[in-house]
C-alpha cells in the first residue's frame, strides 16, 4: 500500500484546512521543504502536495517552491491546485512531478481530462472531492449538484492512473476517513483509488490496508502527522508490511 504524506501550501507555508474552509486553517512552523526533508528522512517514498493558493487562483502561485522539493529530493510526487490548462501540466511534468492531480477543471470539462489522459499517459490523477457524495470545485468553495459516481461513470474509460477520493466533510477532522464512500468509488473505478480526509491515527491506516485488494491503491495523511498522532516511523513500517 501506498502511504502519500501530504503538504498542502498556502503563502508558502504548510497548512491544514478544516472542511475545505480557508477561513478555518492551522498554519504550522515548518516550511515545506523542511516538511518534505522530514518524509524523505523517515524513508517515504510518496508525496502529496496541493497548491491551495492555486487552487483558489486557477494559476500554479508555489510552483518554485514545489519544484525546490521535486529537485532535492527523489520522491514520488503528486500535485495538485490550479491545473487547468495542458500547458500547465506540461509545466509541473517538465520540472519533475511524477502525477498531476486534476480536479475542478476535469469536473467543469470532462474533455480537457480525456485530451490531458491521451496525451499524458499514466501522468493524470483524477480528484474527486465531495461533500455528502456531491462533488465540489473551486477550491472546496462551489458543491455541484453531480454525485461523484455518476460523473465517474461518464470519465471511467479516458485513462487517468490513479484517483484520489475525498470526502472534504471529514478532512482536517481525524474522524476516521469515510471508507465506504471510497469503497463504493473503488467498486466502479477502472483505476485504483486513493483515500483521502479524516485519518486521525494509525489503525485507520491499518484498516485501509485491510481492504487494499478491492482497488485501494494507498492513503493521503495530513492533519495527524502535523498534530503528532501517526509518527513517521509507523507509516514507513506500514508501508513496507
Amino acid at each position: 500500500m501506498k502511504i502519500f504524506p501530504a503538504i498542502d501550501i498556502k503563502d508558502k507555508k504548510c497548512v491544514r484546512l478544516l472542511k475545505g474552509n480557508f477561513n478555518n486553517q492551522t498554519t504550522y512552523e515548518q516550511s515545506p521543504l523542511e516538511q518534505a526533508t522530514k518524509y524523505k528522512e523517515h524513508g517515504l517514498l510518496n508525496l502529496h502536495i496541493v497548491d491551495l493558493d492555486g487552487a483558489l487562483k486557477g494559476e500554479l502561485t508555489n510552483l518554485n517552491i514545489i519544484e525546490k522539493i521535486v529537485n532535492k529530493f527523489d520522491l514520488s510526487i503528486e500535485v495538485g491546485g490550479g491545473i487547468r490548462s495542458i500547458k500547465k501540466i506540461e509545466t509541473y511534468l517538465n520540472v519533475g512531478v511524477t502525477k498531476v492531480i486534476l480536479g475542478s477543471a476535469a469536473i467543469d470539462n470532462p474533455s480537457f481530462l480525456k485530451e490531458a489522459c491521451e496525451k499524458f499517459k499514466d501522468k493524470i490523477v483524477l480528484g474527486l472531492d465531495t461533500k455528502k457524495g456531491l462533488i465540489s470545485t473551486e477550491g472546496w468553495k462551489k458543491t455541484t449538484k453531480q454525485l461523484a459516481e455518476n460523473y465517474l461513470k461518464k470519465v471511467n474509460n479516458y485513462g487517468f492512473s490513479r484517483l484520489i477520493y475525498t470526502d472534504i466533510d471529514r478532512d482536517g477532522t481525524k474522524t476516521e476517513p469515510n471508507i465506504n464512500e471510497t469503497l463504493d468509488i473503488a467498486k466502479i473505478s477502472n483505476a485504483p483509488v486513493v483515500v483521502s480526509g479524516g485519518v486521525s491515527s494509525i489503525d485507520d491506516i491499518r484498516k485501509i490496508k485491510k481492504i487494499e485488494k478491492f482497488n485501494i491503491e494507498g492513503v493521503i495523511v495530513g492533519k495527524a502527522i502535523y498534530d503528532g498522532d501517526i509518527k513517521l516511523s509507523q507509516l514507513k513500517e506500514l508501508e513496507n508490511a
